[in-house]
């Protein structure tokens, strides 16, 4: 009885894992996708501020959370990690998205809360910070699509 309800509870953590990434990445690109048409310097550097406070808080639990779920499951059901091909295309799927994520979100990020902190008290905002937004916003939608295609695959299991 213990092993239906442990899988169970990992299912369900692997589950809020994905609601907290997606949901995060989605909200996340909405929002900051407004406030840089706002163009006002306040909003903009608190609009970033929040970037990076959701992006830690919500972002790197969501993926801790899914994949302590996710490994937790595939463990106690004796799924082959690499011979089940839905299971291992969706892990190639999730790392391709935090690649992206690590080595071009998080650079960009990094450079626009430094600019936000010059200019978040009413100064101009820099063409830089504006270029750099739109680079966000691109790579940000490149990186969900891997994102989306490994929750379907996790729900369809096709091959």
């Amino acid at each position: 009885m213990l092993a239906p309800a442990l899988y169970d509870l990992l299912k369900f953590v692997h589950i809020t894992g994905v609601v907290m990434l997606m949901g995060n990445i989605t909200v996340t690109a909405i929002w900051k996708f407004f406030a840089d048409r706002d163009g006002r310097a306040e909003v903009l550097g608190f609009a970033q501020k929040l970037v990076t406070y959701t992006d830690w808080s919500m972002t790197v639990w969501g993926v801790v959370l899914t994949m302590v779920g996710g490994y937790g499951m595939a463990a106690m059901a004796g799924w082959d990690l690499i011979g089940a091909r839905w299971l291992l295309a969706s892990q190639g799927l999730f790392v391709i998205a935090g690649l992206i994520w690590l080595l071009v979100i998080v650079p960009i990020q990094r450079r626009q809360a430094r600019m936000a902190r010059m200019f978040a008290q009413g100064g101009v905002v820099p063409d830089a910070y504006r270029r750099e937004s739109r680079r966000w916003l691109a790579w940000g939608l490149v990186s969900t699509v891997p994102l989306v295609a490994a929750t379907w695959l996790m729900v369809a299991k096709p091959f």
